[in-house]
């Protein structure tokens, strides 16, 4: 199946059948979404992959009791970082060293590009870019998870301090931005199964500047 056939394919499953996801598709899900593109590569956030059934049950009333939570083969939960520090970027900046072989010296010149344009903003700014960053890995994960024909809810429809109390996060230094369940649609129940995808022509949606 080509992207833009699964991307047809595609659509936000109402209901799920609580079957379990391949656990090779998982693993290629995941891949892609660590492939995922983010500014300066930073990646300022982490996912919480959850399929432990009670504690997607005590997450369900905090996502407006939506039925996918719990019918998911896995709970997918996008995490942003709680601020952007010197020591993450410390952190970032020898990771890149390592995994291209350069000095952590000659890599200055990108650090600071980083440092000052993070470090200089308050930290409620540093949020707002971290939480962008997230919905860039989440677009990657829906269309990864299409291509590897995996059906997929994004939400955004829930109560963030309370997943953050839920999965402890703030202790970690992280807050909920988004969620994404994952599983196969359940048919007999899910009242979007054969609704036409609806959305806006090219001729309406694309401005061409030649």
């Amino acid at each position: 199946m080509s992207l833009v056939d699964a991307l047809q394919w595609r659509y936000a499953a109402k209901r799920m059948n609580g079957k379990k996801v391949d656990a090779s598709k998982i693993d290629s899900l995941l891949s892609a979404i660590q492939l995922s593109a983010s500014g300066f590569g930073l990646q300022p956030y982490q996912i919480l992959v959850i399929e432990n059934q009670e504690l997607k049950a005590k997450i369900r009333p905090a996502a407006y009791n939506q039925p996918q939570i719990v019918e998911s083969s896995h709970l997918l939960v996008f995490a942003a970082w709680n601020e952007v520090t010197a020591e993450k970027i410390n952190a970032f900046i020898q990771l890149v060293s390592e995994t291209r072989n350069v000095n952590v010296a000659d890599l200055k010149a990108y650090k600071d590009a980083i440092a000052g344009s993070l470090l200089s903003r308050p930290v409620e700014d540093q949020v707002k870019w971290m939480d962008k960053q997230v919905y860039l890995a989440l677009g990657t994960a829906l269309a990864a998870a299409a291509k590897l024909e995996i059906d997929s809810t994004p939400m955004e429809g829930f109560k963030p301090s309370e997943v953050d109390e839920i999965l402890n996060l703030k202790e970690k230094g992280l807050h909920a931005v988004l969620m994404m369940a994952i599983g196969e649609r359940d048919e007999a129940s899910d009242f979007m199964v054969n609704a036409k995808k609806v959305r806006w022509p090219k001729e309406e949606l694309f401005t061409y500047i030649v």
